[in-house]
């Protein structure tokens, strides 16, 4: 398939709407424990919507399943797991540092590994710094990671200038240092989903031998990754169902809309799961570069995001300098998606 990065930049720009997005309907759930919604809405995303949309655009899908290697299946998986033990621990920085500032930190350690290590595992790096093209990329994971610290820094500002009482009630537990290291690992661990799809590969390659359409050569691939993702949060939202006593949220309880409860945890899961699959699609268009995909896909999420606490007025209290800076991080982030899809079309213009 030719390469169009612009065109993959707005596909990725569709999926970090849909990442920034996902936790609104999620609002709209009354009288359910978070596991209990999460597991609902985790499993229309990372079951249901992976198979269906893969049975409805890769012919053959079992047979290509089939002939993958038994090596293949079992890193995409394993890279999985590791993945979702990281959306585990993505909560906890936000419980540690506030969720303006924990999530420019997780993200912004995502995005650097999950970025930066794909390369040099594949051994691109080095061919990268020799070429035009690649240092236009990597200035753009620069700016983007620029954006994600100006982000984290107004985030921080906010966090101090919150009233007394408000800022208790939002971080009881403010731990600068707990949450720093918890944002560390959670990064690190939410970037094994670039090494998932960097593994599953000969997945793509036999959906398209297959005859699936590039633009969607990425969908079975997921259905691999997710499984392992599901499988570490369907163990700990169990756990806590045992523990709390909030099993019965799936079947019962006093007041609950349980009809509404499961059509907005679906549609919680949908919006999820149509960040990946926009950001599957986008990669394909993305060249010789297209690890540069995670590092845009970040950058988007942080941006909607953050537009949308906007909206919400979640900056309400903060200073004008902070509204200020927040706003530079977006524009720097929104620059940056624009310098890697430059630095990718340079690699794919070459003869």
């Amino acid at each position: 398939m030719t390469a169009n990065p612009f065109l993959g930049v707005t596909l990725h720009a569709a999926g970090g709407l849909a990442a920034g997005s996902f936790y609104i309907p999620f609002k709209r759930v009354r009288y359910w424990a978070w596991e209990s919604y999460w597991l609902v809405g985790g499993f229309s995303s990372w079951i249901i919507m992976p198979w269906l949309v893969s049975w409805l655009t890769v012919p053959d899908l079992l047979d290509v399943l089939g002939e993958t290697p038994a090596k293949t299946l079992w890193l995409s998986y394993a890279f999985g797991v590791l993945w979702g033990i990281g959306g585990l621990t993505f909560g906890l920085s936000m419980r540690y540092l506030g969720m303006s500032l924990g999530y420019a930190v997780a993200l912004g350690f995502c995005a650097a590994f999950g970025t930066v290590l794909v390369p040099i595992h594949d051994g691109v790096f080095l061919q990268m710094i020799q070429s035009p093209s690649g240092w236009t990329t990597l200035a753009g994971v620069a700016v983007c990671l620029g954006g994600i610290g100006i982000c984290g820094t107004a985030g921080a500002r906010k966090e101090r200038e919150l009233p007394a009482e408000t800022k208790t009630a939002a971080i009881a537990e403010f731990s600068f240092v707990k949450g720093v290291w918890v944002a560390v690992f959670a990064g690190v661990m939410s970037a094994c989903m670039a090494f998932g799809i960097a593994a599953g590969k000969p997945i793509a390659g036999l959906a398209e031998a297959h005859g699936t359409h590039a633009l969607w050569r990425n969908s079975p691939v997921f259905i691999i990754i997710f499984a392992g993702g599901f499988t570490t949060n369907v163990i700990w939202c169990l756990v806590l169902n045992v523990r709390n006593g909030t099993a019965r949220d799936y079947v019962n309880v006093a007041g609950a809309p349980i009809l509404s409860n499961y059509l907005f945890s679906v549609l919680a899961g949908i919006t999820w799961y149509l960040q990946f699959m926009f950001y599957g699609m986008g990669t394909t268009r993305m060249g010789k570069y297209d690890f540069s995909s995670w590092t845009i896909h970040m950058a988007f999420i942080i941006v909607f995001s953050n537009v949308w606490a906007l909206l919400f007025r979640e900056w309400r209290g903060a200073s004008r300098w902070t509204v200020r800076l927040v706003f530079s991080g977006i524009v720097l982030l929104i620059l940056s998606t624009v310098i890697v899809g430059i630095g990718t079309y340079l690699a794919s213009a070459k003869p």
